[in-house]
């Protein structure tokens, strides 16, 4: 497994050569640097520690700080490890877009999801509600209704579809294609939708 730490920019619309429309995500993806190099020997696995974006010395730990230059770079705002990396690399090196990915490779994309809040099952859950507001219901209308058994087991069960926190969670969307790769600024075009806010941080898979 290979891949690199990118953010998300907005959404576009690609023609290919055929005359063909496809929405796609604009993606920055790199440049990442190597921050470390994980062995079986010392760590129990593989692995190759990434790091993309600047951040602030005052608004990073002396731990982290010095974790960063050891690898002769600065702090840096997104890390992340991939494990088993398919290409060679040293602590320090830096990977560009082009480096990992090109044209028609299918990726996974890792996100968090918009945070939408406490919500109720109608928008949460896709439920259409309890019916009109007819037959004297004035107050009921995007309820979940019953949630309860009889008298036996006299109990809900866990993992019922109610109201609750919506989004704000780790998604990996699997199997997109990349339509167009712009080595010179770093970008690269996906099909279809990222998880996330536009300026936030996707790791991308190969």
């Amino acid at each position: 497994m290979s891949g690199l730490i990118g953010k998300k920019i907005g959404m576009t619309r690609y023609f290919d050569n055929d005359g063909r429309s496809f929405g796609c995500t604009v993606v920055e993806v790199g440049p990442c640097v190597v921050t470390q190099l994980k062995t079986l020997e010392k760590d129990g696995y593989n692995a190759v520690q990434l790091g993309f974006g600047e951040k602030k010395e005052k608004n990073t730990s002396k731990a982290l700080i010095g974790h960063f230059k050891k690898s002769g770079t600065t702090p840096k705002a997104k890390v992340a490890e991939f494990k088993d990396f398919s290409k060679s690399v040293n602590l320090g090196d830096i990977l560009n877009v082009a480096d990992i990915f090109s044209e028609g490779d299918f990726v996974d994309v890792i996100g968090t999801s918009k945070g939408r809040g406490f919500q109720g099952v109608v928008k949460r859950h896709g439920f259409s509600g309890v019916g009109g507001q007819t037959h004297g219901q004035h107050n009921r209308q995007r309820h979940p209704g019953s949630v309860g058994s009889c008298s036996f087991p006299a109990r809900t069960f866990p993992g019922l579809r109610m109201a609750g926190r919506m989004g704000n969670q780790r998604v990996k969307v699997q199997n997109l294609q990349v339509l167009k790769l712009f080595p010179e600024k770093n970008l690269m075009l996906i099909s279809g939708s990222l998880p996330g806010a536009n300026n936030s941080f996707v790791i991308i898979e190969k």
